[in-house]
């Protein structure tokens, strides 16, 4: 039988080929490989992502604030990661940390650069005063619950979703480790839920969005194609809580934007105004081709 024990290097060196469905865009340094300027449309509010679960956070809440009447227009710039699109310069100077999404806003003196998925977040519900409680104890819940998600879902995507789905060799012990903790955290939801509307009491947020984005997706099957394997429908009130939040129309147009898997009615590659989701989805491109 071989021995499948690792024994760490003194100095651990970079092999560029280490298999894995993202090894070629996976590296130890930072900084940009290329040169390439963003693109910029005519709104204040530029965005730079991809359909995954941590840019469709963004592209949902600015969606559910169009739907509420807010002036929250936006431009959706396609981030091809699977290309290095995110170690262009230009994507570099607006995210040094070289993931997606990545936000610019336009509206003041100066641009703002805003990244991370929980930021963007933070700052547009800030901005607009929206999709954040005013009450200082239900705002506080909102951000625990927010701050929970993004502490808590590297384990749920770089950890489970990495050794049960992307990793080139399945093995045993990562994935029973990865899978006792999303379910751990799956539990945590349900707890909660049993005994809330919304992640922070009565009023759909922030959190709320966060955490679907991540969670209610992998519930509900369209993230990893894990339910059977989580035994998705047992967590009950976190089920009910998903198919919930799936159901309003802003996050049915939301997770459309900027994706580029699925059917193709459900990938719009750019957004640059509504009437896009009725013109420009790939169905409609390709038929007029």
């Amino acid at each position: 039988m071989a021995d499948l024990t690792y024994t760490p290097p003194k100095v651990w060196t970079w092999e560029s080929e280490n298999g894995g469905q993202f090894a070629s865009t996976n590296r130890p340094i930072a900084g940009p490989t290329h040169d390439k300027e963003l693109p910029k449309g005519e709104h204040d509010l530029q965005l730079y992502s991809l359909a995954t679960p941590n840019g469709v956070k963004v592209t949902i809440l600015l969606e559910e604030m169009l739907e509420a009447g807010i002036d929250a227009e936006y431009d959706a710039w396609l981030i091809k990661i699977g290309d290095g699109d995110q170690f262009g310069s230009g994507f570099v100077e607006a995210n040094p940390n070289s993931k997606i999404p990545a936000l610019v806003d336009h509206s003041g003196d100066s641009p703002v650069r805003v990244f991370e998925s929980g930021s963007i977040l933070l700052y547009l519900a800030e901005k607009f005063g929206a999709f954040i409680p005013d009450a200082p104890a239900d705002r506080t819940q909102t951000l625990n619950w927010l701050f929970w998600q993004m502490g808590s879902a590297p384990y749920l995507g770089g950890g489970f979703g990495h050794f049960y789905v992307y990793a080139p060799e399945k093995f045993q012990y990562p994935i029973d480790r990865f899978t006792m903790e999303a379910k751990r955290q799956l539990d945590v939801l349900e707890r909660h839920l049993a005994e809330n509307e919304w992640m922070a009491g009565d009023q759909y947020s922030i959190a709320d969005i966060a955490i679907w984005s991540w969670y209610g997706q992998v519930l509900l099957g369209r993230v990893y194609d894990a339910q059977e394997f989580l035994d998705a429908e047992s967590y009950t009130n976190a089920m009910a809580w998903a198919k919930k939040i799936l159901e309003r129309p802003a996050v049915q147009r939301g997770i459309k934007v900027n994706r580029t898997w699925g059917e193709l009615s459900d990938q719009l590659l750019e957004r640059h105004s509504a009437a896009d989701f009725d013109t420009a989805t790939q169905d409609k491109v390709q038929a007029a081709e």
